[in-house]
Formats: C-alpha cells, structure tokens, sequence
C-alpha cells in the first residue's frame, strides 16, 4: 500500500508516499481502507521534529491524525463494527506510528472509530474529525459555553475556528469571529453574530468575553485580560510562549487559560456526527489534494489564511 512517512525532520519536503507493507488488525482493532485524511497542526510539528518525546527519533514515521473510509478487516474481540461500512475516527496522537491516516490503510483500535455521517463524503467526513472535536471539547468540557453568552473566536477562519463558531452559535453563544476580513461573508453564513479583522483589531478593543476559543496561541495573555468577571479561556494553538503564558495564567483561577488535546473516542465521534445530522455542524474546506501532492497541502497549512481544512483525498 502507500502511505505518507516522514523521513527525516524538517520542512514538508521530507514528506514521501511509500510503499510499504498493508498492516494487519489485532485483537480489539480494525483495518480501515482510507479513502480522506486532512492537515492538521499535530501533523506539522510532528514532521518538523517538535514533539521527539510522542514520536521518537526513529524514521520513518507515519503523518495524518485523522480517516474516512471503510472498514476492510476486523481483528479478534471486535463487536459493532462490520467490513463495508462507512467510519471515521482519528490515531492515537500520543503513540508512535510507522504508517497514520495519510495512507491507502491505517489500523486503529476499534473504540476510536464511529459511523460517519451518512450526509458527508469521505473528504467531507476527514475534515471534520479532529477540527470538530477540538471545537466540541474545548466549547462542552473546557468552556462549559451556556446559552447567551459571548464569545469570541480567534481564529476563526480555519479547521477548529470554523466548527467552534458553527458550535458555539448552536450552543446559543453570541459569537464574535476574528479572522481576516475577507472571510467575513463566510462566518457569518456559518453563525458569527459579527466578524472583526484581526489585522486592524487589537485584544484591548475587543470584548468583554465570557468566552474566549484561541486557536491562534499568540498574545494569549492580552487576550485573557478581555474576560469578563466569571469569564473563561481555552486554547488548541500551542506553542512554547503559549504553554508559559498558560502556566504562568494559573494564578487566576477560573480565570486562566485553558488548553487540552483533543483526543476522541467513539462516544464523541458519535456525538459530533449527531451536531451534522442535525444541521449545526457542516464541513468547511480551503483544499483538496491527492496523497502524491500532500506535501503542498502542508505547505498551505503553513502559510496559513485558510477558510476551512486542508484535505487529502487517498482514494481517487
């Protein structure tokens, strides 16, 4: 089969699709034959050497957190899952993994897949998984979002921007997106109540916040001091100034800055699929590349100004 490996740490010409052996399933897996995975950060400070603790210094090592495809084969102890159907779900992005979802097939523990969307197509389904449970978890657990309450989105144009302004406006949240201006016909199709340009919008004239989603990972400190009393903010975009600032926010209580990663099981999967099905939640794409072009499609990550997810169709 082909997968995506990186074969040495650095920029996304170290990215090469392989050939490499088709893995078999274990007891309590599932082989799923991918047919879309997506870019996500996780996938770019893996290739680039900045998490060596999570995936080692041994090459290769297999790139793309997240899958939509069908079920190929089953290994021992798997019950609910059946070879045909249609799934979605994401690798562990704390194991270390030769070949990932960038790749013709990936096998995954089976409680880490769900059925996807029946409304969604494969490269619709890929972009949702990791973009739209970050935006679930950081709104649901991190946040507690309730109904009424205002909340500003930095980031908002990207991957987990995108789903936090559709889930927050579902929630009933009053959403401000801050994005560049040229994504605001966009947002405020998707739920933004209003769109501020992040270019010529600074923290200290936004706000007060009762909610505060950063998937930026910059000037998190100016941006908490726009919570309201009672306020809370989390952030997906880390960095190492963003995990200092989110160390040194402890001292503020529920007041700090909160950050997680996302790391879905079945149950969540399901719930997200449920926010489609009834309409709060629809995929955003920027791009679509074929698997022998996934190197560009990092390349447009990193630039960044994207309106929605970078894909990587595997399936042609």
């Amino acid at each position: 089969m082909k997968a995506v490996q990186v074969m040495g740490f650095g920029t996304a010409d170290v990215l090469r699709v392989n050939d490499v052996e088709r893995p078999a399933p274990g007891a309590g897996e599932v082989l799923v034959a991918v047919e879309a995975s997506s870019v996500n950060g996780h996938d770019v400070i893996v290739r680039a050497g900045e998490l060596k603790m999570v995936s080692g210094r041994r090459f290769p090592i297999g790139v793309g957190l997240d899958f939509a495809g069908t079920v190929a084969e089953t290994g021992a102890d798997v019950a609910g899952h059946r070879v045909g159907d249609r799934v979605w779900g994401m690798v562990h992005p704390r194991l270390r993994h030769t070949t990932a979802g960038a790749a013709e097939y990936v096998v995954v523990a089976a409680d880490r897949i769900a059925p996807a969307p029946e409304s969604l197509s494969p490269v619709e389904a890929a972009s949702l998984v990791v973009a739209g449970s970050t935006a679930l978890l950081a709104l649901r657990d991190s946040v507690r979002l309730t109904g009424g309450e205002r909340v500003l989105v930095r980031g908002a144009a990207g991957g987990v921007g995108t789903a936090a302004v559709q889930l927050a406006h579902a929630m009933g949240g009053h959403v401000t997106a801050l994005a560049r201006d040229r994504h605001a016909g966009l947002l405020t199709g998707i739920g933004a109540d209003e769109v501020l340009d992040h270019r010529s919008t600074t923290s200290d004239r936004t706000g007060p916040f009762d909610v505060i989603v950063d998937t930026v990972g910059s000037e998190l400190n100016c941006y908490r001091s726009r919570l309201d009393k009672g306020g809370r903010m989390v952030t997906v975009g880390l960095s190492a100034s963003a995990l200092a600032a989110i160390a040194a926010s402890s001292v503020y209580g529920a007041r700090r800055i909160r950050t997680f990663s996302a790391n879905p099981d079945t149950a969540l999967l399901r719930e997200l699929a449920g926010h489609v099905t009834s309409g709060a939640l629809r995929p955003v794409i920027d791009s679509v590349h074929p698997l022998a072009d996934i190197a560009a499609a990092h390349e447009a990550f990193e630039r960044g100004g994207a309106a929605g997810k970078h894909v990587v169709a595997v399936a042609e």
